[in-house]
């Protein structure tokens, strides 16, 4: 018999600052510290210009950290004020994604020239050990100042992301994700396998050109490595097309979702067979024709009262949702993204004008499944049937009809192989199949 080859290990070494967070803590910690100061503007840019020249490699590290430490005037006061603003600006596609955290808590490593004081309290939340934290430590005075940092730390140091690397030795495939220059030094050290360079929050051309991968979402990470993740499929791979006036909050909605917003004057053949979401004024709806060709739309987003019942009634055929906005208010901007945004991440119908009405409540450690097909008899029977085949329990389960379709949300508590997933979509008078998360 022959002996099966050992597993490879794997790690993850992530990234603090503008990748875990939306934002650069040290940059958070001088507008709260120096709130009352009378230079405060100049002082912010200072610090502002000092982190993107060392994010961009034209600045050491080290530099960098001493000359910004110095502007703070920070207190240990000011940290806890600091925190509780980190906690909510945990950047999105990271908050979503418990689940992969929970499962890999030995193998992710936050790694940041950041400091311990403020991005333990953060990351902890997050099933992250506090020895698989590495950054920097403040020196406080007797009265609670920061007056200096450890200046022994590696991190503190220019290069020290691939000094600490060595001395950690870890023994596997190390994955580097993160938005500056020094995540790419551990690529360019041949410390890591790849580097992924995390464009959510802000994109460095000179960082991004030289990673193996751009992700622009955590998502997406994880869906290339074919890791636990909270939704099926990278929101920023899905195409939003806008057609039409449409309000600019609503988009920035969609943006902050991660969405790939395409501005188009009209609605081209070639645009909407690409799209899964589009957004239109009541002057740019797309034909029946156009739909026929669609094949990746699943919602659309009317900003106005949508043409007619036929065009409603021709989406639904398709399994495509529309919500409409009949009273078209233009101080409701969000009355559209809601419901889409809604629709896309829990399957929810509530005000379509094509679809029955559904609002299921998220269900925790479970698979969402979308079963969208004609109303006729039997339906329902089938899709439980596929499921009992494969022994996959089914946690709760949901169906609503309208003369036109029929509308099932499962939630399975195991994971399933293609094979059902094909059996689901093979079941006849089917429309269309989506799996949610």
């Amino acid at each position: 018999m022959t002996s099966q080859p050992e597993k490879t290990e794997q790690y993850f070494i992530i990234d603090f600052d503008s990748t875990f967070t939306q934002v650069e803590a040290l940059d958070e910690l001088a507008r709260i510290s120096l709130k009352n100061h009378p230079d405060r503007e100049a002082i912010y840019k200072k610090i502002d210009d000092l982190t993107n020249a060392s994010m961009e490699g034209r600045l050491s590290f080290t530099e960098s950290l001493q000359q910004r430490v110095q502007l703070l005037n920070a207190t240990r006061e000011h940290l806890k004020m600091l925190i509780s603003h980190l906690k909510k600006k945990v950047s999105t596609s990271f908050s979503r994604n418990t689940v992969f955290f929970k499962k890999h808590q030995d193998e992710v490593l936050i790694v940041s020239g950041g400091f311990k004081e403020f991005i333990t309290p953060v990351v902890t939340e997050y099933h992250i050990k506090k020895e698989n934290i590495y950054a920097n430590t403040f020196v406080f005075d007797d009265e609670g100042n920061i007056i200096g940092y450890d200046k022994e730390n590696p991190l503190s140091q220019e290069g020290g992301k691939v000094k600490l690397l060595k001395e950690l030795n870890l023994q596997g495939d190390i994955y580097g994700i993160g938005d500056g220059y020094s995540d790419f030094q551990l690529k360019e050290s041949g410390m890591i396998k790849k580097f992924f360079a995390f464009t959510e929050n802000i994109e460095r051309k000179s960082v991004a050109e030289k990673a193996d991968h751009i992700t622009p979402s955590f998502d997406e990470f994880l869906y290339i490595n074919k890791l636990p993740r909270a939704i099926s499929y990278p929101k920023n791979r899905i195409k939003c097309l806008v057609v039409g006036d449409i309000d600019e909050e609503a988009l920035l909605q969609m943006k902050r979702e991660g969405y790939n917003i395409r501005h188009q004057a009209s609605i081209e053949d070639k645009y909407l067979e690409e799209a899964g979401v589009l957004f239109c004024d009541e002057h740019h709806q797309p034909t029946i024709e156009q739909l026929e060709h669609a094949g990746r739309l699943k919602v659309i987003g009317c900003f106005g009262k949508v043409a007619s019942k036929k065009l409603s009634e021709a989406a639904g055929e398709k399994g495509i949702i529309i919500f409409d906005d009949y009273k078209q208010n233009p101080r409701n901007s969000d009355f559209i993204p809601k419901r889409v945004i809604a629709f896309m991440n829990e399957g929810k119908t509530h005000m379509s004008c094509n679809f029955p009405d559904l609002q299921p409540p998220r269900v925790n450690n479970a698979h969402r499944l979308i079963h969208i097909h004609k109303n006729v008899p039997g339906i329902l029977a089938q899709i439980n049937e596929v499921f009992a085949n494969h022994n996959i329990n089914i946690v709760g389960e949901f169906l609503v009809t309208n003369p036109q379709i029929g509308y099932v949300i499962t939630d399975v508590d195991a994971g399933y192989d293609t094979q059902v997933l094909n059996e689901l979509k093979a079941i006849e008078h089917t429309i269309k199949f989506r799996l949610l998360y």
